[in-house]
């Protein structure tokens, strides 16, 4: 157990002690230098923090228990993202930094008006507030309890160790936020990101190696004959009609609606494209977008075949309880030694977006409603003080209510899916619209964002219409265009706004963008092609 310890604490102390040092010289005290780490990230950087800010417990634990019980079909939510990613790297992100924006609330105003970029800030913190923030603090201390006993570690009872983690991650994650901005979170992120693929991958090889009797690919050729239907990537659920809200996944919602929350988590969501802002220059930023699209191929071997592993191992056992089955394998598999290091590496993954949330939440009301309505005449010192205060009552605020989500209902992972579809997509369509439509007014906008939360509260949870939650997303898109260009068509849009280059950062772009693009997509496509015709 010292040994554990010991490698869990110097772990944890090289990541803050390296990223305090890499800021040493850095002003965090003004309003780039906080929210956008001084426009400075590398390509490694970014993409390390991307990768980390996205994937957290509940990949680990969550999409390892859904592929042991369902297979590998929940490998569209990592294999759309590279498709994405190179969306933003070719059109997204070049517009965006030739802007100079902050936040991407900010190109709304300049499209529309003030008032479409507050109420866009609005839903952006209450949905970190009221879904993200809590949750992932629940979750990921439930995940550390249930994977290292931490209550047995420390002699309390089960809920006053959920209590204790809650705090501890709480808190580390605020110091992260508060202290150092944006840059502490992008390289305490890194560090972490990096460990979670070493340590990630030591799961399923380590366990792979034990079942081929000291060979890896021995023992991925037995777990595959063991069940080769659950290596499929297209699943044949039915996505309309009787038993399609109970659906995981099914190969349909591919085209309508996951590719529209793909695309606006991926290049529009704040806690992500925050890092690309902070970008040193377009080539970084489009070497970042791409490694984090290869990284998340990558993903796979970490979040979904341990999961299949588990199914080998564990047979239906754990059916009732699939949530359990991904610290079983870590406790047969990891020798003691190696413990420590990975629930330091679990912790980094809560931690960061944890604080990642923290940092966005705090950039948009600071700069997108505290500097707009309440003083507009703020100094940077001042503005940054704005942010830590911010990113202080919120972080106080999860810890106070993380515990209180136990109550809540299973398929926590699930729900928090759901909940973030009534923000996502009226959010995704208008920002879409400011992009590739040019009829579409102010007012229209609007409407758009209105008529999109209705839509989706009414048929998903209240009418409950027998159609899986992702298409949902893909009706209401058409929908919300369609009704913004009927409104535009009699209120007219007014303001023109032209993207125009502030000087920020260097726009020249990274020579090997286009082809390191194709590549993702080829590969993508070759994994439906390979994986989907797999039958047992």
């Amino acid at each position: 157990m010292i040994v554990q310890f010991l490698t869990f604490l110097a772990f944890t102390a090289f990541v803050a002690g390296y990223a305090t040092w890499k800021l040493r010289k850095d002003k965090l005290n003004t309003q780039d230098g906080f929210f956008l780490g001084g426009r400075s990230l590398s390509g490694v950087v970014i993409a390390g923090s991307m990768l980390l800010t996205n994937i957290s417990t509940e990949h680990l634990i969550g999409m390892n228990g859904s592929s042991y019980r369902n297979g590998a079909i929940i490998i569209t939510w990592e294999a759309t993202s590279a498709i994405a990613l190179v969306l933003a790297a070719l059109y997204f992100v070049p517009r965006y930094l030739k802007m100079g924006l902050t936040t991407i609330p900010e190109f709304l105003e300049k499209r529309f008006d003030g008032l479409t970029r507050t109420l866009v800030a609005l839903l952006l913190i209450i949905s970190f507030v009221a879904t993200l923030l809590p949750i992932v603090l629940y979750t990921g201390a439930l995940n550390i309890e249930s994977i290292f006993e931490i209550s047995d570690l420390l002699d309390v009872t089960k809920q006053q160790g959920l209590w204790i983690t809650v705090l501890i991650v709480g808190v580390l994650g605020a110091i992260y936020a508060i202290y150092g901005g944006l840059k502490m979170v992008a390289y305490t992120d890194t560090i972490n990101g990096f460990g979670l693929l070493i340590a990630g991958l030591a799961v399923p090889i380590m366990a792979l190696y034990a079942i081929g009797d000291g060979n890896v690919i021995t023992g991925l050729i037995t777990v595959f004959d063991h069940a080769p239907e659950k290596f499929n990537v297209i699943s044949k659920e039915y996505s309309v009609g009787p038993g399609s809200r109970d659906a995981i996944l099914p190969f349909s919602v591919l085209f309508t609606g996951m590719i529209i929350n793909q695309v606006y988590f991926w290049t529009m969501h704040q806690s992500i494209v925050q890092r690309v802002l902070g970008a040193v220059s377009l080539k970084e930023a489009q070497k970042g977008l791409l490694l984090t699209g290869a990284l998340k191929l990558l993903m796979p071997f970490i979040i979904i075949l341990p999961g299949i592993i588990c199914f080998y191992h564990f047979g239906d056992s754990f059916y009732e309880e699939q949530d359990l089955v991904y610290p079983e394998l870590v406790k047969r598999v990891l020798p003691f030694w190696l413990t420590g290091f990975f629930v330091a590496v679990i912790m980094g993954a809560v931690l960061s977006t944890f604080n990642s949330a923290l940092n966005s939440a705090a950039t948009i009301f600071s700069l997108g409603i505290y500097k707009r309505y309440i003083n507009k005449a703020i100094s940077d010192p001042g503005i940054v003080k704005i942010g830590r205060l911010v990113s202080l009552v919120l972080a106080v605020f999860a810890i106070s209510v993380a515990p209180l989500v136990a109550s809540a209902p299973a398929g926590l992972y699930q729900l928090l899916q759901q909940l973030n579809g009534i923000f996502f997509i009226p959010i995704a369509t208008v920002l879409i619209a400011a992009f590739f439509f040019p009829k579409v007014s102010t007012v229209g906008a609007k409407a758009g964002l209105a008529f999109g939360l209705l839509f989706y509260i009414i048929v998903d949870m209240i009418i409950k219409v027998d159609l899986h939650f992702v298409h949902v997303w893909g009706i209401e898109f058409v929908l919300n265009v369609i009704l913004m260009h009927v409104v535009s068509h009699f209120y007219p849009r007014k303001n023109m706004y032209e993207i125009t280059d502030v000087g920020a950062v260097s726009l020249v772009p990274w020579k090997h963008t286009k082809f390191v693009s194709i590549t993702l997509i080829i590969i993508t496509l070759l994994i439906y092609i390979i994986f989907g015709t797999i039958t047992s």
